[in-house]
């Protein structure tokens, strides 16, 4: 691609808005796991007491176990949530930027 042409498609307002929401949504979600991580990792070390008392009476499941499962499908959820995202509001970005330059 040559650089007059790069050159106009970072120029773009369109080019700015895409990279602008790609990134506000990229970091919003970084933060929602780290977040969720951290936050796990903050429950083990100051209160795991909480996550050893059993879900139901005479249960040997213990809250920890549905917690960690949780955990692991929110990184599921969130990476649904940024390709449900990247396929309807980005897409349409980037054919738009495309069909400007064609």
């Amino acid at each position: 691609m040559k650089q007059h042409t790069v050159d106009a498609i970072t120029a773009h307002p369109r080019y700015r808005e895409l990279i602008g929401a790609r990134k506000r949504f990229a970091w919003t979600l970084t933060a929602a796991i780290l977040i969720i991580y951290y936050g796990f990792i903050l429950v083990i070390a100051f209160e795991p007491a909480w996550l050893a008392v059993p879900v139901a009476e005479g249960w040997t499941m213990t809250v920890g176990m549905p917690v960690g499962i949780l955990i692991i499908l929110s990184a599921f959820i969130l990476t649904g949530v940024y390709v449900a995202r990247a396929n309807g509001q980005f897409d349409r970005l980037t054919k738009e930027i495309q069909e400007d330059f064609e």
